[in-house]
């Protein structure tokens, strides 16, 4: 019987390497940790912060217009009014490319645009 990796596994070893660093590699890191530190956003410094993703939440103990809650009535607005076509400016429809139909207005020319292609 031969041995099968699991699925996404790449070896057997569960074991964790030694990485090999280059020599500049301890500088780095601690500059890096310095500036970290200098802009207030190390780790260390991360875990005291309060979290506050910048939404909040409104007050609505005290009574104010304008704040839109769901106990308010609104007005109730009419009927939008419909935009309906007069009929004097389209005179027929004409076929382009692959059976494209478009409208054809007053002042085109339906054989002009019959002829015309991509």
């Amino acid at each position: 019987m031969t041995m099968h990796l699991v699925r996404g596994m790449s070896t057997l070893s569960t074991r964790k390497r030694k990485q090999n660093r280059k020599p500049g590699h301890a500088a780095s890191m601690a500059a890096h940790d310095a500036w970290l530190r200098k802009n207030g956003v190390h780790p260390d410094q991360l875990k005291t912060k309060e979290k506050n993703n910048g939404a909040s939440i409104p007050d609505y103990s005290e009574k104010s217009s304008t704040i839109k809650t769901s106990d308010r009535v609104m007005p109730i607005q009419g009927k939008r009014t419909i935009n309906e076509y007069s009929g004097e400016y389209i005179i027929g429809l004409a076929t382009m490319h692959k059976s494209n139909i478009v409208p054809v207005g007053r002042g085109q020319d339906p054989e002009e645009l019959a002829k015309m292609r991509r």
